[in-house]
């Protein structure tokens, strides 16, 4: 068979195109799964939230080793928020719209998971969500990996009453979203349990407040009538350090007067010195001391990753953890990345966790999580002194009246607002 020049001459520009095509940034991206990591590299929530991005890569590089998901490798693409909420939306939308990610893991405060809730239910995108949180949401684009207040801080209350005979209550927390709806949350609990509205003190205080004398004073003056008082602290971050400080200096042991925290951690405390710690409590859903094998092999792999054997473990970590590889088993059942069918595949993905039990993820979006204790040690890390068997995750809570007729339920109801007295779907969009 003789070909002309002409056909020749294109026969071998359209071969030439091809193997440019073939090559070419564009073709090679779509060769790759497209995984985004929306965490504060910068700003104050730069130290918590690095971790977590360093976390997200060690996944995806233990994960292309395996041979990626489904016949592809995971590309990381990895974006800087700068700890500043707004921007959360505007760096969500550009993963979203301009570098197509297949899934976010990604917020850390819950003010910048509102940041980013509409951009995301706007383009119907899908955010892992790995840290603790103060409830009343559920977004059908969202996975709440980590604990809802029944998971952390209804269970520490509890612990309060029934342990350590716990009688009048400070609810000490930085002035923004978490902190008030937990304590609200907090506040109905205490009264349904039989606490008079006079034994429980709260207060705010702003991001980064230091003078903590008069609020220490008027806690420990809580207790002048011979009461038991504790302290339920949903304080932010480094206002931490002058608070146990404070408490140090006025002569308050953890003998005296408890605290139990929900935002100290490992990684917190490792840059503390850790003597006015000692004794006082944190209530989280993993710890880096949890003795299994799981938890060994972990930890292994995180130091070899980071090169640092000195770098900690915390809570977080393991949500994110548990969240990425149930998206990855999601992601190879629904035999596509597509978010929708993705979504419907995560429902009932169950997981081992770092603890020794096993996580599930249930139709509310919200994870099944034994709940633990621990007490400060003078190394920075927790001796683990109660531990329950895995708690569903509560989207609305049951002990304010406008939650507790409400039901999240995206399997069979298709909605994550439903009211059970008037069996409507109140709305289908978050509670923003």
């Amino acid at each position: 068979m003789k070909f002309s020049t002409k056909a020749m001459r294109l026969a071998g520009v359209t071969a030439l195109l091809a193997t440019t095509m073939a090559y070419s940034p564009a073709q090679a991206a779509d060769d790759t799964i497209k995984v985004g990591v929306l965490h504060s590299l910068s700003g104050t929530m730069a130290i918590s939230e690095t971790t977590l991005k360093d976390t997200v890569l060690m996944l995806i590089e233990e994960q292309n080793k395996k041979g990626g998901v489904l016949g592809k490798q995971l590309e990381a693409v990895v974006v800087d928020p700068a700890s500043d909420w707004p921007l959360f939306a505007e760096k969500a939308r550009e993963l979203l719209t301009v570098d197509n990610v297949d899934v976010m893991f990604g917020c850390w405060t819950s003010v910048s998971r509102k940041s980013v809730l509409p951009v995301i239910e706007e383009l119907n995108g899908l955010l892992f969500y790995p840290v603790q949180y103060e409830g009343e949401e559920s977004s059908k684009n969202v996975f709440y990996t980590g604990a809802a207040p029944n998971q952390q801080a209804i269970p520490a209350t509890d612990y309060y009453l029934e342990e350590l005979g716990v009688e009048k209550f400070a609810l000490l927390g930085t002035d923004y979203v978490y902190p008030r709806t937990t304590n609200k949350i907090l506040e109905a609990y205490l009264k349904d349990k039989g606490i008079a509205e006079d034994d429980i003190f709260v207060n705010y205080t702003p991001f980064g407040h230091s003078d903590w004398s008069k609020i220490v004073a008027d806690v420990k003056a809580l207790g002048a009538d011979g009461k038991k008082v504790g302290v339920i602290s949903t304080i932010n971050g480094d206002a931490n350090i002058g608070f146990y400080k404070e408490l140090a200096a006025q002569g308050i042991s953890a003998d005296d007067i408890p605290v139990v925290a929900f935002s100290v951690g490992e990684e917190e405390l490792s840059g503390l010195d850790t003597t006015n710690l000692v004794g006082h409590l944190a209530a989280w859903n993993y710890f880096m001391s949890a003795d299994t094998p799981a938890n060994a092999e972990f930890i292994k792999t995180w130091h070899a990753f980071t090169g640092d054997e000195k770098r900690v473990t915390n809570d977080p970590m393991e949500a994110t953890y548990i969240g990425f590889n149930m998206w990855v088993n999601a992601v190879e059942a629904a035999g596509t990345t597509e978010v929708d069918p993705v979504i419907d595949a995560m429902i009932g993905q169950k997981y081992p966790n770092l603890t020794g039990t096993e996580a599930e993820m249930l139709p509310n979006h919200h994870l099944t999580k034994p709940v633990l204790i621990g007490e400060i040690q003078a190394d920075g890390q927790f001796d683990i002194i109660s531990q329950t068997e895995p708690v569903p995750g509560d989207a609305w809570t049951d002990y304010l009246p406008e939650s507790a007729v409400l039901e999240s339920n995206w399997k069979d109801l298709k909605c994550g607002m439903y009211n059970t007295e008037t069996e409507t779907c109140v709305q289908m969009k978050s509670n923003y």
